[in-house]
């Protein structure tokens, strides 16, 4: 796993609901808001909170709901 790498603690279905929306890397969760993830089948509130923490770890968060996608 590289440093970009989506984590594999999410689970299988959120990170095939992830590449199926063309999200590859853990960077690009970061231009999401919580609702878009939360959209796709298969990310459940576990996941994103997870990703959260993930994108913590390297200063970012998800996008600010008003931003938008």
């Amino acid at each position: 796993m590289t440093d970009d790498d989506l984590p594999r603690a999410i689970g299988r279905p959120a990170l095939g609901a992830l590449r199926a929306a063309g999200i590859n890397r853990l960077s690009e969760v970061g231009r999401l808001r919580e609702e878009d993830l939360l959209a796709l089948h298969g990310v459940g509130p576990r996941a994103v909170r997870l990703l959260r923490a993930e994108l913590a770890e390297r200063g970012l968060d998800l996008t600010d709901p008003d931003e938008g996608f």
